[in-house]
């Protein structure tokens, strides 16, 4: 691919806080429902994210790494539990501080600054220990989260380039209340829909609130994970307005479907939604971000819908649906890799939602490192894989961009290897490599070759 991306293309890479930062219980920190998920038992090995990759205090040292890269813009969440650390709501300083040295250093070296808002970490003081009470089942969890937004953007500003208000809702809500797979792993099915409503009014209230302290500058957004369905397309309708038009519909257009309420008839009367509700949530945003890693191949099963089931499900009203293997190659997440399926996506979203430009806010691939050392002693992790896998997701994009879609940036996942999640410390996406003994980072082949992708293919 010799072409140049357009104008003012973002080419970024990006990280969330508790997957890099550390320092848990440090400068008024106090835990999130991920410290407590991940401390009693539900990640692999029983890793947690108390260490993670000393970001905290190894953050200059990272941000150079960004600067030796040649990335105009970097996404990076703030830990909501660093701002408002207690219940009653006031900004911790010292956390305001860090990320305002982070802003500040990243606009030193010519860096866009992409905050988002909330990458999963709820304060656990906002839900009850087993995650069956408060949290995101709460109404006015909303409101707090909104309330911190404000805190930071009055603190930040207009500095920020762009304000994210929410990373992959369909995670924070189906995986963490429907199922199990992420924190608080309340497993509740259906109930997962009050959950689906609440964040996203808070996203309507994160918006007036980030509007009202940083004013019309900085750019708002929010950054999805479309889930990317193949095969029946009973099964992949079905599953659309589950996992993608719950939130994009009322967040971009101001409605649910009506499909959505038909569907779930039996498992969730919708009566959480109040007057004025989706009106709140529809609130204008410059961009729409999409996180795109791989797709699902499902069929319509030959039972019956469970109009009643209150089964533990990542995908409730969907009981009915088969979801099939998918065709190799896979990373060593498990996930099938399908770069026209990020083009398809693209297309798909600018035909849908028209006006609303895009941005691929994460995509990348979890690889089996292994570090060598060189007969100069020089450490190295050669990863044609990740690659391979990247030269292609951006070839997608630049497809996509030159047929019409309004695509304005990629960003790769991640800067470095870090926590992934449930997983622990055992996939690594990073284009640095982290040994969590040492703490000492390794540039991998990735980095080089990004580095010099974004060298040669930004607009002059």
């Amino acid at each position: 691919m010799e072409e140049r991306f357009p104008k003012g293309f973002l080419f970024g890479t990006a990280t969330a806080a508790y997957q890099i930062e550390g320092a848990a219980d440090e400068d008024g920190r106090t835990p999130s429902i991920w410290d407590t998920f991940s401390h009693t038992g539900h990640t692999l090995n029983g890793d947690t994210g108390d260490v993670a990759d000393d970001f905290y205090h190894r953050w200059e040292d990272d941000l150079k790494l960004l600067r030796d890269l040649g990335v105009n813009a970097y996404r990076f969440s703030i830990g909501v539990p660093r701002i408002v650390p207690t219940p009653d709501g006031k900004p911790n300083e010292k956390g305001l501080d860090f990320y305002e040295r982070i802003v500040d250093r990243l606009l030193e070296y010519g860096i866009k600054p992409i905050v988002t808002l909330y990458h999963w970490d709820l304060p656990q003081y906002m839900a009850s220990e087993d995650g069956r009470e408060g949290g995101w089942l709460e109404r006015d969890t909303a409101y707090r989260i909104a309330d911190y937004a404000g805190i930071v953007a009055k603190r930040l500003g207009d500095r920020v380039h762009t304000y994210t208000t929410l990373n992959e809702p369909w995670c924070a809500t189906y995986l963490s209340y429907g199922g199990t797979e992420q924190a608080p792993g309340l497993g509740a099915g259906p109930l997962a829909f009050r959950t689906v409503h609440h964040i996203n009014l808070a996203h309507g209230l994160m918006c007036q609130a980030v509007r009202a302290e940083a004013g019309g500058k900085p750019e708002l957004s929010v950054t999805c994970n479309l889930q990317v369905c193949r095969g029946d397309a009973d099964a992949v309708h079905r599953l659309d307005l589950i996992a993608n038009r719950a939130f994009l519909d009322p967040m971009l257009r101001g409605r649910y479907p009506q499909e959505l309420f038909a569907i779930t008839k039996g498992i969730c009367d919708w009566d959480f939604i109040r007057d004025g509700d989706l009106a709140l949530i529809h609130q204008p945003i410059d961009v729409l971000g999409l996180n795109y890693y791989s797709t699902n191949l499902v069929k319509m099963s030959d039972r019956p819908q469970f109009p009643q089931s209150t089964a533990a499900s990542t995908a409730p009203g969907a009981s009915d649906v088969d979801w099939l293997p998918t065709a190799g190659p896979h990373t060593e997440m498990g996930w099938n890799i399908d770069p026209d399926a990020l083009y398809d996506t693209l297309v798909r979203l600018n035909d849908d939602y028209p006006g609303m430009p895009l941005v691929v806010t994460e995509n990348g691939m979890a690889c089996p490192d292994k570090v060598e050392v060189g007969p100069d002693g020089v450490k190295m992790v050669h990863d044609a894989e990740r690659i391979d896998y990247l030269r292609r997701h951006l070839d997608a994009v630049y497809r996509a961009i030159r047929e019409g879609t309004d695509v304005r940036g990629y960003f790769a996942w991640s800067l470095m290897d870090n926590f992934e999640w449930a997983f622990g410390y055992s996939k690594r996406f990073g284009l640095t490599y982290v040994d969590y003994e040492t703490q000492d980072r390794i540039r991998k082949d990735s980095f080089m070759w990004y580095r010099d992708f974004i060298a040669g293919h930004s607009a002059r």
